[in-house]
C-alpha cells in the first residue's frame, strides 16, 4: 500500500470518516486492479460492497444511505496548499432543459438510458457509455448538456476548478488531478472537466514539453482505468486541439452546435413561457433575425425583455421590449 494512502487512511480512522474510509477503500481496491491482483481486487470489492450495505441497511439516518456526492465532508483538495479542487452542485439546483436539434437530443438520450440500464447490461459482460466528449462553439449548451445528465440521472455534479488544479511545481497538476478522478470512483456523480484542452491539449501543439506531456499522460491513464459508478463528462471549445490519443479515449464524443432557426424560436417561447407575452409577436421573422446566434445569447436576449417590461411594471412583454434587448446585445455582430 502506498504511503500516501496509509496517511489518509489513518486520518480517515482517527476522524471516525465513514465516507472517507469507504472512498479509501474504493482507491485500494483501484490500486490492486491496476496492478495485476485481480483475485485479491475482486475480494476486497465484494467484503466493501457487502459491508457498506450491511451499514447502510442499518442505518436509521436517510443521508446515511445516499450516496449524494453533496454530503461529502471534504472535497477533493490540492496537494501543496489544500484548496478545494471541485464544487458540488446538488442535483436539485441543476438547470437541464435544452433546445437541441433531434439527433444530437437522441445521442443524449442515448447516454442516460443505458446508465439506466447498466445493471441490466453488466449481466451480459458490456458496459454504458461512461466518458463523455461534449464540443462545438461557446455558448451553445456543452456544460449545459453536462448538468442536464446529471439531473437525469439523478446524480449530484462535480465541476474541476482549474484556478486550484494548475500547479507550477512539478508533477502537483497530474497529482491534483488523480485525487479528483478518485473522489469521483468513491462517490457516484457526473464529473465535469469544463474547457478540457486546458489539461488535454495536443502535446505538439506546445512548448512546454514536460509539464504538459506529464499531464496530457495522466490524463489518458485516468481515462483507461475510469470505472467510477457516475459519469466522466468533458468539454472543449476547440476539439481539434485535443491531443489525438485522448480524443479516442471517449465513449461518446459528439457536437453541440448553435441553434437553428426553429429551435432559435423554441428557446425565445420556452424562456419567456412564465410571462405574458403580445400575440402580435412574431417569433418566425424574430428568430431569423438572431440566426448565428449562441443558444445562450437567445436566453440571455429573453430574459433582458423580460426585465424591460418587469422594471417598466408592465405585466406583458410586447414587441418593443425584444426590439430593444435585441439591440442592447447587438445580435447582428454575431
Amino acid at each position: 500500500m502506498k504511503s500516501q494512502t496509509l496517511r489518509k487512511l489513518i486520518r480517515a480512522i482517527a476522524a471516525r470518516s465513514n465516507d472517507d474510509l469507504d472512498r479509501i477503500a474504493f482507491q485500494i481496491v483501484r490500486d490492486e486492479k491496476r496492478v495485476g491482483h485481480t483475485r485479491l481486487a475482486e475480494e476486497l470489492d465484494g467484503l466493501l460492497k457487502s459491508e457498506t450495505a450491511v451499514r447502510r441497511e442499518g442505518s436509521d439516518d436517510p443521508d446515511e444511505t445516499s450516496q449524494d456526492i453533496g454530503s461529502l465532508t471534504e472535497l477533493p483538495r490540492s496537494r501543496r496548499y489544500r484548496d478545494p479542487l471541485a464544487t458540488i452542485i446538488p442535483r436539485d439546483q441543476l438547470e437541464h432543459h435544452m433546445v437541441l436539434p433531434p439527433e444530437v437530443e437522441s445521442r443524449f438520450a442515448r447516454i442516460e438510458k443505458e446508465y439506466a440500464a447498466r445493471h441490466r447490461l453488466a449481466k451480459h459482460g458490456m458496459v454504458p457509455r461512461k466518458k463523455i466528449l461534449l464540443y462545438g462553439p461557446p455558448g451553445c449548451g456543452k456544460t449545459l448538456g453536462a448538468k442536464r445528465l446529471a439531473w437525469n440521472l439523478g446524480l449530484p455534479l462535480m465541476k474541476v476548478r482549474f484556478d486550484s488544479l494548475v500547479s507550477s511545481y512539478f508533477g502537483e497538476s497530474s497529482s491534483n488531478l488523480r485525487n479528483v478522478f478518485d473522489a469521483s470512483a468513491a462517490n457516484p456523480c457526473v464529473l465535469l472537466l469544463d474547457e478540457c484542452d486546458f489539461v488535454a491539449r495536443s502535446r505538439h501543439q506546445t512548448n512546454d514539453i514536460g509539464e504538459a506531456s506529464r499531464i496530457v499522460n495522466t490524463m489518458l491513464l485516468l481515462l483507461d482505468e475510469y470505472e467510477s459508478p457516475g459519469l466522466f463528462v468533458a468539454t472543449t471549445n476547440v476539439a481539434d486541439k485535443l491531443d489525438a490519443a485522448i480524443f479516442r479515449r471517449f465513449d461518446e464524443a459528439f457536437e453541440v452546435p448553435p441553434p437553428s432557426e426553429d429551435e432559435i424560436e423554441r428557446l425565445l417561447r420556452q424562456t419567456l413561457s412564465s410571462m405574458d407575452v403580445d400575440p402580435k409577436i412574431n417569433w418566425v421573422d424574430l428568430a431569423s433575425t438572431m440566426v448565428g446566434a449562441s443558444a445562450a445569447k437567445v436566453v440571455k436576449l429573453s430574459r433582458d425583455a423580460a426585465k424591460l417590461a418587469i422594471l417598466d411594471e408592465r405585466s406583458r412583454i410586447e414587441k418593443s421590449d425584444l426590439e430593444q434587448a435585441l439591440a442592447d446585445n447587438a445580435i447582428d455582430s454575431l
